[in-house]
């Protein structure tokens, strides 16, 4: 079951693969595996019931990995209650120098994340588990580490420190799952602030990688891009965010047979200026309201009527059961809180009277997000990111594979997962 390469395959992935020796970058690769409780093989039957089929294309993964050597692995839905194929991973990463970190998912689920790093790039500094206990039952792996650089044109005084993040967020069975893969994110960047707070660190490149389980078409995508991070793939092809550049790539075949791109390694640099966490949290959870409220407008309904409005204006009351109707809030676990409601709603009555125009509701999503561009929410400065060295990553290269999904076609051929594998390289700079 193990998947062949050509000659120009193997070229190209080799030249994302130039070790930290002489320190020409660092790669990163992120693969969701599809772990065999999930895999189908007529529909009917997991692979996880025949041993042969399941160990062949895990050993073909990992030969792939450790062909591909990268400085960091990120998998998820690996099958983590399966001793077997735990063992298998942990002995062949290790014999080839890396440093393996698992975390189950929540409630028994059987899958989870693997990280792993090789521990001649990096030292470990910290290894933290995040749960977001919703009814997910997602979880995320954040690595401190510190780069073993041996550069000349990095000076010794340098912070060389990354925070590195593995996850798998919920997959949208519809758009009112959004604000919960929103909620998901904004836990990960809230304890990444907490972190760094915590621990006194100054700002440090933060590298985001996993399955996203979105497109750049989507408010997690544009959350992301608020708050400062890049596309590593989109870098390194130099495609923009717009809708032309949004469908170039895919790297997912989902169980819906749809093609998309939902697989990426997001950087952040350090003295990246970027909105408040909050605003852009905040507005990211109003433009899921929007794309919610033009669904039932496309379906013919009024959204108008669902808002119990008899003008242009919005009490809280009629705020709070929409959302509600919309599927936001109340019997779903993890939904929006009464004390998120109130207070998403306190940033939206701007003047206190107990009510916010709606003049345009149903036409655009920058309606309600443009009531919070108050002076308290302009771009932080913070006049620590200047005092402090602090090393950073240039993308050089990023590939998908296999290669034809660059295109936007997913291959018949290939049988590794249901999901390409992403491999970015970083170049370590000043």
């Amino acid at each position: 079951m193990g998947e062949s390469m050509d000659a120009s395959d193997k070229d190209n992935q080799e030249s994302v693969s130039v070790g930290l020796n002489g320190l020409e970058g660092v790669t990163c690769t992120t693969f969701n595996i599809l772990a065999p409780i999930y895999k189908r093989l007529d529909g009917k039957t997991c692979e996880s019931e025949f041993r042969e089929f399941w160990l062949s294309r895990n050993e073909s993964i990992l030969d792939r990995l450790l062909y591909l050597k990268s400085a960091v692995i990120c998998l998820q839905e690996f099958w983590v209650t399966n001793e077997e194929l735990v063992r298998m991973y942990e002995k062949q990463l290790g014999d080839a120098g890396y440093l393996t970190y698992k975390l189950a998912r929540t409630n028994n689920r059987g899958d989870g994340l693997l990280t792993a790093v090789q521990k001649s790039y990096f030292n470990v500094l910290g290894c933290k588990e995040l749960l977001f206990n919703d009814f997910g039952d997602r979880v995320a792996q954040i690595l401190h580490v510190e780069l073993l650089l041996q550069s000349e044109n990095i000076a010794a005084s340098v912070n060389n420190e990354a925070l590195i993040v593995n996850t798998h967020l919920l997959f949208p069975h519809d758009l009112s799952y959004c604000f919960h893969r929103l909620h998901q994110v904004y836990k990960i960047l809230q304890y990444i602030e907490s972190y760094c707070h915590t621990y006194q660190l100054p700002p440090v490149p933060i590298i985001l990688c996993g399955d996203w389980n979105g497109s750049k078409k989507g408010n997690v995508y544009k959350f992301l891009r608020s708050q400062g991070f890049v596309s590593s793939y989109d870098v390194a092809h130099q495609y923009t965010d717009s809708d032309e550049d949004s469908h170039k790539w895919i790297s997912h075949r989902n169980h819906r047979g749809n093609i998309c791109g939902v697989d990426f390694i997001w950087l952040l640099n350090p003295n990246k200026f970027r909105k408040p966490l909050k605003q852009s949290f905040t507005e990211a959870v109003l433009g899921n309201i929007m794309n919610l409220l033009h669904k039932m407008s496309a379906e013919g309904a009024d959204p108008l009527h669902l808002l119990e409005m008899g003008g242009n204006k919005l009490t809280y009351s009629q705020f709070s059961r929409a959302l509600t109707e919309l599927g936001l809030c109340g019997d779903r676990q993890e939904g929006m809180s009464t004390e998120y409601i109130k207070d998403l709603w306190g940033q939206l009555d701007v003047d206190e009277d107990g009510v916010i125009d709606v003049l345009c509701f149903d036409q655009t999503k920058n309606t309600l997000s443009s009531m919070l561009q108050k002076e308290e929410y302009m771009v932080e400065d913070s006049g620590q990111e200047k005092l402090t060295a602090t090393i950073g990553f240039q993308v050089k290269k990023a590939l998908l594979f296999p290669p034809e999904v660059e295109q936007g076609m997913w291959p018949d051929h290939y049988n590794l997962s249901d999901h390409a594998h992403l491999t970015v390289e970083f170049l370590p700079r000043m």
